[in-house]
């Protein structure tokens, strides 16, 4: 598949190597044109056992590329995935969304019938739904899903965590988008990794469960 990644942190970069180490065809787009230039000339902003190998092996057989520029990599993608920042804000300490919607309003502005948008970002339940609404209010006749599909990398062992991991969870509300990102996620299904399909409110809310668990636990 052709696949859009927004936000080269840690995160959008270990996800974009990944799929491209799975066979798939993918960009990894990020604003900040310093470090997309330090990716190209093979410098990784993070450390992780195993990313540097996989980045620069997938770069070289030109499955894995880098951009700075947004939308002319929308139009051509089968699904785009937000990874961007959702800091917490000072003060209230709620997520910061702006670059979720400044990110959903462009692919809007680009995006063809058919595009799957896909959020890895850890966002606040009901984030999905605005997002939709967004593009709707922008686009009302883009066929266009919006599904979630929340990470769970740890630092140290992120690339097991994607290759190997405990569930993958896809929170889709229309049948057509869950069946494309079960599509992209056959290789990891096909070695016995479970899927679990949900709608996409309650795939929010498992990360924010799965969240709060980690954090009793310590």
């Amino acid at each position: 598949m052709r696949i859009t990644i927004v936000g080269v942190g840690y995160v959008g970069l270990v996800t974009g190597a990944c799929f491209a180490e799975l066979g798939n065809d993918v960009i990894c787009v990020d604003s900040n044109a310093a470090r997309v230039r330090s990716l190209i000339d093979g410098v990784i902003p993070i450390y992780e056992p195993g990313l540097q190998e996989i980045v620069q092996r997938n770069f070289a057989a030109h499955r894995l590329m880098f951009a700075d520029q947004l939308g002319p990599h929308v139009r051509g993608a089968d699904v785009v995935f937000l990874a961007v920042g959702t800091p917490r804000q000072p003060g209230d300490g709620e997520a910061d969304l702006s670059e979720i919607f400044s990110a959903a309003r462009e692919i809007a502005s680009h995006a063809a019938d058919g595009l799957v948008l896909v959020t890895k970002s850890t966002v606040p339940v009901e984030t999905g739904t605005r997002v939709e609404h967004l593009i709707r209010s922008m686009r009302p006749d883009l066929k266009c899903a919006v599904v979630s599909n929340p990470e769970f990398l740890k630092e140290g062992t992120a690339i097991a965590d994607f290759m190997s991991p405990d569930r993958v969870v896809v929170g889709a509300d229309e049948d057509w988008a869950a069946l494309r990102i079960a599509e992209l996620y056959f290789p990891l299904s096909q070695k016995g990794v479970p899927m679990i399909v949900t709608g996409r409110n309650a795939a929010e809310v498992i990360k924010y469960a799965a969240n709060a668990f980690l954090a009793a636990k310590i």
